[in-house]
Order: structure tokens, then C-alpha cells, then sequence
């Protein structure tokens, strides 16, 4: 049976419970290259705490933490979207090191998309998926968001390290209440 992927939202926690899981993304580690593709986990979930558009998460798997990533609301368009308010921008995306090879990619990513379909049910947002955009030199990346179910918008040439492919996955309305 494959593990599960757990979301922890860092914005819902207390501050205790928020330093222990800082702790654990300051111990999270990038592969070899990776630092091409996305930056230091706790910068980046620090950045997301301060903005109020972001919401950072913690990924755990069996009890610990394997990864990070945010959804910012109001910013698809930094992903090469054609507007800003129709998507949730899934950035900073990143599995430890030591945990990749697992799955848990697909698995997390696909967290996520549940994760921001509750998020705009629950505010009326009205957006109607989420978007990334991947760097064309990292097959691991585009295997793994196509295992999620994100499909292949075209290539987008704003990103600081090469073109990048845009990624999407709408919500599955026909499974909501």
C-alpha cells in the first residue's frame, strides 16, 4: 500500500506547533541540481508566511517531514497564466532528497489540488484549479505532476532558469457535495 501524503497548513498552526514544523523543514535537503528549480525550503516557506496571498504547507508522510509547498492565491499568471484570479499558482514545490523516488510527488501534488479546491469552497473564490510551471530540464518534475494529473499548457519563457512548462489540473466538481 502506498503511504500517505498529509498537508499541514504552517498558517493554521499555533506558534509551537508552527517552530516544530520549522524545524523539521530546515532539516529537509535538495538533491544535486535541484537548486536550479526551486530555493531553499524554509526561505520559502518563511516568504509564504509573511504574505498573506500564500499559504505554505508541510508535506509529512509516516510521521515526518518529506516536503513543502505553497498555493498563492492571485498569482497563476507568474506560472505563464493567462490571468491572475481563475487558478491557484502552485510554487516551491519540493520533496527531501532522501525521499525522493517514493512517489510521494504525485501523491503531494495531488494534495494540493484537493487542498485548494477546499480553500476556494470554502473562501468562493471561484477558481477552477491549479497551475506550475516546471522547468523543461527536470524530467523528474514533469513525470511527477503528470502522474498527479496536471496536463501540458505549452511552454512559458519567464522563468529564471530556462523555459518551463505550464502545468495545469482543474478541480474535480463532479465530486463535490
Amino acid at each position: 500500500m502506498d503511504p500517505t501524503v498529509w498537508l499541514i497548513s504552517l498558517q493554521d498552526l499555533d506558534d509551537d506547533a508552527r517552530a516544530i514544523q520549522l524545524g523539521a523543514v530546515a532539516e529537509l535537503e535538495l538533491g544535486p541540481g535541484q537548486e536550479r528549480f526551486v530555493g531553499d525550503p524554509l526561505r520559502m516557506v518563511l516568504a509564504g508566511l509573511a504574505e498573506d496571498s500564500r499559504r505554505p504547507y508541510v508535506m509529512e508522510c509516516r510521521g515526518r517531514a518529506v516536503g513543502v509547498l505553497t498555493l498563492q492565491a492571485g498569482a497563476a499568471r507568474l506560472a505563464g497564466w493567462p490571468d491572475d484570479d481563475s487558478a491557484w499558482l502552485l510554487r516551491g514545490f519540493l520533496i527531501d532528497r532522501r525521499e525522493q523516488g517514493k512517489g510521494l510527488g504525485p501523491r503531494g501534488a495531488a494534495a494540493a489540488v484537493a487542498a485548494a479546491e477546499k480553500l476556494s469552497a470554502r473562501h468562493g473564490t471561484g477558481e477552477a484549479g491549479v497551475v506550475l510551471s516546471v522547468n523543461e530540464s527536470n524530467p523528474a518534475g514533469l513525470s511527477a505532476y503528470r502522474r498527479a494529473g496536471f496536463e501540458d499548457r505549452g511552454q512559458y519563457l519567464g522563468g529564471p532558469a530556462g523555459p518551463q512548462r505550464i502545468m495545469f489540473r482543474g478541480f474535480d466538481r463532479s465530486a463535490a457535495p
